[in-house]
């Protein structure tokens, strides 16, 4: 089965719209410095796959495992690799969304890591 020649300038587009898993992929690459080639390698996909899978929706909310479970079905995929990308995308973006002071704010999922030691040990090191 060949591709349609429509494929690639819609998986193109698709880095735009950041409801798509074009939008994550084209993040990660960027955050990664990765080549479409080397990605489609860290999914376990060819670059064919990798442009139609651009094309869907990106999984989040109550329905993740659901949408994952669909996609990684629907394209042979091993659902770890493509969760440590899209799980990645989101980590990285949360963090670069924070105030510039780095405080989180009220409500903010961002978990905070408590301090082995205090202020005093500090200054009598």
């Amino acid at each position: 089965m060949t591709n349609p020649d429509w494929l690639k300038v819609a998986a193109r587009r698709s880095a735009h719209e950041v409801w798509t898993l074009g939008h994550v992929f084209e993040r990660y690459r960027e955050l990664e410095s990765r080549s479409p080639e080397e990605l489609a390698a860290e999914l376990g996909c060819s670059l064919e796959v990798l442009a139609w899978l651009s094309l869907c929706r990106r999984p989040e909310g109550e329905e993740f495992t659901e949408h994952v479970d669909a996609i990684v079905k629907r394209f042979g995929l091993d659902p770890l690799r493509l969760i440590a990308v899209l799980r990645h995308v989101e980590v990285m973006d949360a963090l670069s969304a924070r105030p510039e002071g780095g405080e989180a704010a009220e409500g903010d999922s961002v978990l905070l890591a408590a301090r082995d030691r205090s202020q005093d040990d500090e200054t009598n090191s």
